[in-house]
């Protein structure tokens, strides 16, 4: 937008490619997982060859990703790169207050726990009474038998499950992938004494801004002591976990973008 004299307001074009990138961050985008110039037009209200040329700007910054093909643009490696270094940082800090209020609620130790290959990695742990509990953080535990691993691999396909648990017999991959759409139907995911006799537990996803799941919130305690709320304990850790995804940047119910034109 042009100001009297004829200059342009400071920082309108940075608005303008802010726009461009949310737009392929949209649930639109990560569904089909990019998109052309001429629908990155209309959901950001620009000329075509002005999106054309941004796009191009952005390209050759590593930002965005333009595939040969079909001509369609994703968000760039360089974009990932750079979320990625403070992600992790990010993430603790976003999620510990809210843990203490879950661990509060529940009386119930908390963990933070994020997917390194086959195993669940807890990053960090919060209890009622001390806040901080050592004895799990650093720790690895088998993903296919713990909440935590059921809703750290939503976004995961059969395939993938085939490839990240090569050893499992073939009949145990059908049985994880039906938990995990559960998982996702339910909005948590559940454990009665599968990774250990008279453990049981519950999960919910932690999403980033482009809504694919970052790391889950666990709740784990004997089966005497949590077995009998377990789903209300897993609709509770899912209000908590949306509530740090939402400071991580997912909206899970977007505005739709603008589509007034810029004069």
């Amino acid at each position: 937008m042009a100001l009297a004299d004829g200059t342009r307001r400071p920082g309108h074009g940075l608005r303008r490619d802010l726009d461009l990138l949310e737009a392929l961050a949209s649930p639109e985008a990560q569904r089909a997982g990019e998109l052309g110039v001429v629908r990155l037009a209309q959901l950001t209200g620009r000329e075509k060859s002005q999106v054309s040329r941004a796009l191009k700007a952005l390209a050759e910054e590593g930002v965005v990703e333009r595939d040969p093909d079909t001509l369609g643009y994703r968000l760039g490696r360089r974009l990932f790169s750079l979320v990625a270094r403070t992600a992790e940082d990010r993430l603790v800090r976003a999620a510990e207050p809210v843990m203490r209020d879950l661990s509060a609620e529940l009386e119930e130790t908390v963990h933070l726990c994020v997917l390194h290959e086959e195993e669940v990695l807890t990053l960090l742990s919060v209890s009622g009474h001390s806040f901080r509990v050592h004895g799990w953080e650093g720790r690895g535990v088998p993903a296919h038998c713990t909440s935590a691993g059921r809703v750290l691999l939503l976004d995961a396909s059969p395939d993938d499950l085939y490839v990240r648990f090569p050893e499992p017999p073939a009949h145990a991959l059908p049985e994880l992938w039906a938990k995990i759409q559960r998982a996702r139907r339910d909005g948590y995911a559940r454990v009665r004494e599968e990774f250990e006799a008279g453990l049981v537990g519950v999960s919910a996803p932690i999403r980033d801004f482009r809504g694919r799941v970052a790391a889950a919130l666990n709740v784990s305690a004997p089966a005497g002591r949590l077995g009998e709320r377990l789903d209300a304990a897993g609709r509770v850790t899912a209000e908590a976990a949306a509530r740090v995804s939402a400071q991580l940047g997912w909206d899970e119910h977007p505005k739709p973008p603008s589509t007034a034109r810029l004069t």
